[in-house]
C-alpha cells in the first residue's frame, strides 16, 4: 500500500447557530483532542452591535472558529468545525461550510430568533442538518413539538433536545446527523 492509501477518511463536520447557543460547549464536550478556540473576551465595543440579552454571564466570545476531533475509528476521523454566532463574522460561514458532510445547529429556545440565520444558511446551500436545542441550566423549557412549531420545520428535519455539556448528549446528536447524511445520500 502507497502512504496515501493509509490516510484516515477525515469527515468535516459543522456546529453553528447564533450568538451564545453553546457551540463552543459542543466542541469542548465531545473533542478528543484540546480544542482549538478562537475566543476573545466581550469588551465595551462590542455594547450594541452584540445583543447579551439573556446571556448575562458571557464573557467572550468565538471570532473565527472551533476546531476538535473524533476518532471514530483508525481509519475515520470527524473533524468539528463550530462557527461564530455573531452576525459580524457570519462572511466565515461559507468558507467553514466547504467540503461540509453537514451540519448540526444549536438554537437556545430563550432565544429562538438566532436560529432562523442559520437554518437558511444550511437549506440555501442544501448541507444536510440536524436541529439540536440545548438544555441550558439543565432543563428544556419546551417540547420538541413546540419547539418545531416555533422554528417552522417540517417533519422531515431531525430535531431533538441536549445538553452540550454532556459528552454522550453531543455523541447522539452527532450520530443521528451521521444517520441523516447516509438516509438523505441513499435516495
Amino acid at each position: 500500500m502507497s502512504g496515501s492509501d493509509d490516510a484516515p477518511t477525515a469527515v468535516k463536520i459543522l456546529i453553528s447557530g447564533g450568538f451564545g447557543v453553546g457551540k463552543t460547549t459542543m466542541v469542548a464536550s465531545i473533542s478528543e483532542i484540546a480544542p482549538l478556540r478562537t475566543e476573545e473576551l466581550l469588551t465595551a465595543a462590542s455594547i450594541g452591535v452584540d445583543d447579551l440579552a439573556g446571556l448575562d454571564h458571557k464573557t467572550a466570545t468565538t471570532v473565527a472558529m472551533d476546531f476538535g476531533r473524533i476518532s471514530l475509528t483508525p481509519e475515520l476521523k470527524l473533524y468539528l468545525f463550530g462557527t461564530p454566532g455573531q452576525q459580524r463574522f457570519w462572511f466565515m460561514w461559507n468558507d467553514l461550510s466547504v467540503g461540509a458532510l453537514g451540519g448540526v445547529i444549536l438554537v437556545d429556545t430563550r432565544r429562538l430568533e438566532v436560529s432562523f440565520a442559520a437554518i437558511d444558511f444550511f437549506e440555501s446551500r442544501e448541507i444536510p442538518f440536524v436541529i439540536a436545542a440545548n438544555s441550558f441550566d439543565g432543563q428544556q423549557l419546551y417540547p420538541v413539538e413546540q419547539i418545531r412549531t416555533a422554528l417552522a420545520l417540517g417533519p422531515n428535519v431531525y430535531l431533538t433536545t441536549f445538553d452540550a455539556r454532556n459528552r454522550a448528549s453531543c455523541r447522539d446528536v452527532l450520530l443521528a446527523l451521521v444517520d441523516h447524511v447516509i438516509a438523505r445520500a441513499s435516495h
